[in-house]
C-alpha cells in the first residue's frame, strides 16, 4: 500500500510539474486584420501586402497580417468606427476621413492646389508638421504610422471638363470632405458623398455625372469605363494615414513594435515610390484603352481653376484653422 501511494504521489508531483508548461505554452501569431477599401494593385493595396511580408518575415511568424482589400469587411463609412473598436487593428484611410472625427486640421490636403509635386507634399507628410498632426490622432485611440501616398487626383466626365464652367449643373462624387464639399461648389457642381465602393455603379447609372480619382483609382475600379472624358488636371492630392489601433498597439511586445515600425517605414518608402509609376502606367493604359477622351489643360486654363477653387480656400480657412493653413502654406510656397 505504501509502496502505491508513493507511485500515486509521483504520478501527482509529475502532473503538477507538468501544468504550468501547458497554461503557459507558447500562444499563435499575433494578428493583424488591416482592412483597405481600394484594389489590391492599387499603390495602397500593394504597400499593404509588402507591409504583411515584411511583418510576417522579420517576426518569424510571431505576427500575421491579415489584408482584406475592396471593403471587405467594412465600407469606407464603417471602418473607422470598427478600428477604434478594435474590430479591425490597422487602416490606411484617405486624409479625409479624419475632418468627421473632429480632427479637421487634416482636412488642409484636401485643398486644391496646394501642393504642386510630391517634392512639397513631403516636405509636410515627411517633416516635423505633418508628425505632430499625426499625433493627434492618439486623443481618439489611434495612432498614426505613417502616410501613404496615392497621387494627384484628375477630373472625370460625360462631357469635357475644360474652364471651371464646364461644371456647372454637374454631380460629382466626393469623398465626405466639407473642403472637396466647397471645391466642387466653387466651380458650380453639386457634389455628392458617396461610398468608394458603389461610385462604379452610380456612374454607370447616371446617378453622379463624374468625379475625381487619382489615375491608379480610375483604371482598377474601371470607372473609365463609364466616363467619356478625363481631364489632366492635377488640382487636387489623395493620401492616407496608416493607422492602429492606440490600445492594440501599445499591448503589443516592444520587440515587436520595433521590429513592425521598421517594416512600416520600409512599407512607406515603397508605398511611395510606386504611386507615381502606377499612376502613369493606369493612365497610359486609360489611354490605350480608348473609351475615355483624355484632356490636357493648357496653362492658361490651369491658372483659371486654380483662381476659381481659390474660394474653397477662404471658406475652409476657418474650419481647418488658419495657422495649419498658413503653415503649409509656408512648407509649399501656396500663394493665394
Amino acid at each position: 500500500m505504501n509502496l502505491n501511494r508513493c507511485f500515486k504521489s509521483l504520478a501527482l508531483s509529475a502532473a503538477l510539474v507538468a501544468l504550468p508548461f501547458t497554461v503557459m505554452a507558447a500562444p499563435g501569431p499575433i494578428v493583424i486584420k488591416f482592412s483597405h477599401v481600394v484594389a489590391q494593385h492599387t499603390p495602397k493595396g500593394q504597400a499593404a501586402e509588402y507591409f504583411k511580408k515584411l511583418a510576417e518575415e522579420r517576426t518569424k511568424g510571431r505576427v500575421k497580417v491579415e489584408v482584406y482589400p475592396n471593403s471587405q469587411l467594412f465600407k469606407d463609412k464603417e471602418e473607422m468606427e470598427a478600428l477604434q473598436m478594435g474590430s479591425v487593428q490597422m487602416l490606411a484611410p484617405s486624409l479625409a476621413k479624419f475632418g468627421p472625427l473632429g480632427l479637421k486640421e487634416f482636412e488642409v490636403f484636401d485643398l486644391p492646389f496646394i501642393f504642386d509635386d510630391y517634392a512639397e507634399l513631403h516636405k509636410v507628410t515627411q517633416g516635423p508638421l505633418g508628425a505632430k498632426m499625426l499625433k493627434k490622432l492618439e486623443t481618439k485611440g489611434l495612432m498614426g504610422l505613417a502616410y501613404w501616398d496615392n497621387g494627384f487626383k484628375v477630373m472625370s466626365a460625360n462631357k469635357p471638363l475644360r474652364e471651371p464652367g464646364d461644371f456647372r449643373g454637374l454631380k460629382m462624387r466626393i469623398q465626405s470632405s466639407k473642403v472637396l464639399d466647397a471645391e466642387m461648389r466653387s466651380v458650380g457642381a453639386m457634389p455628392q458623398v458617396m461610398a468608394f465602393s458603389e461610385v462604379y455603379q452610380a456612374l454607370q447609372t447616371g446617378v453622379v455625372d463624374g468625379t475625381e480619382n487619382p489615375p491608379s483609382n480610375l483604371y482598377t475600379q474601371k470607372m473609365f469605363e463609364v466616363q467619356k472624358y478625363v481631364t489632366m488636371s492635377n488640382h487636387g492630392y489623395l493620401g492616407y494615414a496608416v493607422l492602429v489601433n492606440k490600445k492594440f498597439w501599445m499591448g503589443l511586445p516592444a520587440d515587436i513594435r520595433t521590429i513592425l515600425d521598421g517594416c512600416m517605414k520600409d512599407a512607406t518608402n515603397f508605398a511611395n515610390s510606386v504611386a507615381k509609376k502606377d499612376n502613369d502606367e493606369a493612365m497610359a493604359a486609360v489611354k490605350k484603352s480608348g473609351k475615355s477622351q483624355i484632356i490636357t489643360l493648357t496653362p492658361q486654363e490651369r491658372a483659371a481653376w486654380k483662381k476659381t477653387m481659390d474660394k474653397a480656400h477662404k471658406e475652409s480657412m476657418s474650419r481647418i484653422g488658419a495657422d495649419v493653413v498658413n503653415e503649409v502654406y509656408k512648407e509649399t510656397g501656396y500663394k493665394p
